[in-house]
C-alpha cells in the first residue's frame, strides 16, 4: 500500500494514499483496532445531513461564503448517500464522544472540496459553529428518528394489517383457549390474533410518543452546552434546515446541557424497542406452539414450509421464521441493557458512550423492522389452520362445563369435567347423563361460538 504524509496538531503520520480522510481519522484507526465494527450506514447518512444543515445555517446567518457552503453541501450529500462509506473505517469502540467519527466526516468532506479546488478546512469550515459534543448526539437522534419513521413504523403497519386480515379470515373458527398451557374456555382464532394485533398497535403508539423528545436536538450546544463559538440563532436555524432536508419535524432542545450530558431520549426509545421485542417474542412463541407437531404437538396451524428442517431427519420442517424473530428479540433486549448502561455515562457535561448507544439503537430498529416484515409475509400471512384437529380437541375439552356453572353449580360441574376427562368423552354427553338439562338446552349453553362472546349462556 502506498502512503502519504498528513499532519495535525499532534504531528505527522502516514495515511493511505487513496484515503479521503486525514491525520485525525488515521490516529483513530490506529488507536482502536477493537471490533472491526464501523458506525452504521444510517448514522453516517445522518452525519452527512447534519453537515449539510450546519453549512446552510452558517450561510443563512452570514458566517460562511455561499460558494464554500455549496461545495460542503455537495460532498456532504455524497457522504449521506453512501458514496464514500469505505472512507469511514473507525471502530464503534472509540472515544466516547465520537470525536473521531465527526473529524472523519470533516476530513472526508474537506478533502473532496479540495479536489474541486475549493479551499475548505475540516475544522474552520466543515465544523464551523459545531463541536463533536453536539454533532454526534444530534446525528444519533436524527438517524434513530429516521430509522423509526422510514423503516420500523411501516413494517409495523404491515404486520398490524396482516394480523387484521388473517383474523378476519379465521373469524369462524373456534379453538380451545389455554392458560398455564392448560385447556381453558374457547376463543375464536380472530380473538386470539386480535390480541397480537393490539400489541403491535400499542407498540406503534409508544414509538410515536417518543418521537417529539427524540427529535429535540443538541446541535448548537457546542462544547459543553453553552453554545460557545456558535451564533445564538444557530440552533434554531439548524433545526429548521434539518427539518427541511429530512421532511421530519426536528426542534432545538431548549436545554443543551441536558441534550449533551445525557441520552435519556435514546434510552427511552430503546425501552420501547425492548417492549416491542417482548411482544414479537410472545407472538412468535404462540405461533411455534400452535404449529408444533404435526402429530405429537398441538397441531392447530401449519406455518409455510420454507426449508428442510434437519440434516439427518428427512421430511422435518421447522418454524424457522418465528425462531429467527425470537432471536431478533433476544438481541434487542440485550442491546437495551447496553444502551441503559451507556445512558448512565453522562459524566458532568457529556455522555461518553455515544457511539455504542447509536450502534445498538440503530441495530435494534433495523432488525425489528426486518423481523416484523418477515413475520408478516413469511409466517402469518400464509399459515393454514387444521380445523379437524381444533374441533376434535374442542369437543372433548372438559373446561366447557364452566358455562354450566350458573345453572348446575361449581361442584357438579367439576364432577362432570372429571368424568368427561377420565372417560375421554365429550362434556355434553356426560352432562346429559348427570343433569336434568335436555340435549337442546345443553347444546345452547355449550355452543363453542356462543361461549367466545362472554356473559352468561343459556
Amino acid at each position: 500500500m502506498k502512503y502519504r504524509l498528513e499532519k495535525d496538531s499532534m504531528g505527522e503520520l502516514q495515511v493511505p494514499e487513496s484515503a479521503l480522510y486525514a491525520a485525525q481519522t488515521q490516529r483513530a484507526v490506529d488507536n482502536f483496532p477493537i471490533s472491526g465494527l464501523s458506525m452504521p450506514r444510517a448514522f453516517i447518512k445522518a452525519l452527512g445531513l447534519v453537515k449539510i444543515a450546519c453549512a446552510q445555517a452558517n450561510t443563512e446567518l452570514g458566517y460562511l461564503d455561499k460558494t464554500l457552503m455549496q461545495s460542503i453541501v455537495k460532498h456532504a450529500q455524497a457522504v449521506a448517500d453512501g458514496v464514500h462509506d469505505e472512507h469511514f473505517p473507525i471502530d464503534v469502540f472509540q472515544t466516547g464522544s465520537g470525536t473521531s467519527t465527526n473529524m472523519n466526516a470533516n476530513e472526508v468532506i474537506s478533502t473532496l472540496c479540495q479536489q474541486d479546488k475549493v479551499d475548505i478546512h475540516p475544522n474552520d469550515h466543515v465544523n464551523m459553529g459545531q463541536s463533536s459534543n453536539d454533532v454526534i448526539p444530534t446525528a444519533l437522534q436524527v438517524s434513530a428518528s429516521q430509522a423509526v419513521v422510514e423503516q420500523l413504523l411501516p413494517a409495523l403497519d404491515l404486520l398490524e394489517q396482516t394480523l387484521s386480515d388473517k383474523g378476519e379470515s379465521l373469524a369462524h373458527i373456534v379453538k380451545t383457549g389455554r392458560t398455564h398451557l392448560m385447556d381453558a374456555m374457547p376463543v375464536s382464532m380472530q380473538q386470539e390474533i386480535s390480541g397480537w394485533q393490539a400489541q403491535i398497535k400499542q407498540a406503534k403508539a409508544r414509538l410515536l410518543d417518543v418521537l417529539p423528545r427524540l427529535n429535540s436536538l443538541a446541535q448548537g450546544g457546542t462544547a459543553v452546552g453553552t453554545g460557545i463559538n456558535a451564533d445564538g440563532r444557530f440552533a434554531t436555524t439548524f433545526a429548521k434546515q434539518i427539518s427541511e432536508i429530512t421532511g421530519q419535524a426536528f426542534t432545538s432542545n431548549e436545554n443543551k446541557f441536558e441534550s449533551l450530558s445525557c441520552q435519556d431520549s435514546a434510552v427511552e426509545l430503546s425501552g420501547q424497542l425492548k417492549t416491542l421485542a417482548v411482544s414479537l417474542m410472545k407472538i412468535s412463541n404462540d405461533l411455534r406452539w400452535m404449529n408444533s407437531g404435526p402429530l405429537a404437538g398441538i397441531g392447530e396451524i401449519a406455518l409455510p414450509a420454507l426449508q428442510p428442517g434437519s440434516s439427518i431427519m428427512p421430511g422435518k420442517v421447522n418454524p424457522v421464521i418465528p425462531e429467527a424473530v425470537a432471536m431478533v428479540c433476544a438481541q434487542v433486549i440485550g442491546n437495551d441493557a447496553t444502551i441503559t448502561v451507556a445512558g448512565q455515562s453522562g459524566n458532568f457535561q457529556l455522555n461518553v458512550m455515544l457511539p455504542v448507544i447509536s450502534y445498538n439503537l440503530l441495530q435494534s430498529i433495523e432488525i425489528l423492522a426486518n423481523g416484523a416484515t418477515v413475520l408478516a409475509t413469511k409466517a402469518i400471512e400464509g399459515f393454514t389452520v387444521n380445523e379437524s384437529n381444533i374441533k376434535k380437541v374442542l369437543d372433548k375439552n372438559p373446561i366447557l362445563v364452566t358455562a354450566l356453572n350458573p345453572v348446575i353449580g361449581y361442584e357438579l360441574g367439576a364432577k362432570i369435567a372429571k368424568t368427561a376427562y377420565a372417560d375421554n368423552r365429550a362434556v355434553i354427553d356426560v352432562a346429559e347423563e348427570m343433569t336434568d338439562l335436555s340435549r337442546d338446552e345443553l347444546e345452547k349453553i355449550l355452543n363453542p361460538m356462543q361461549l367466545t362472546k362472554g356473559g352468561i349462556t343459556g
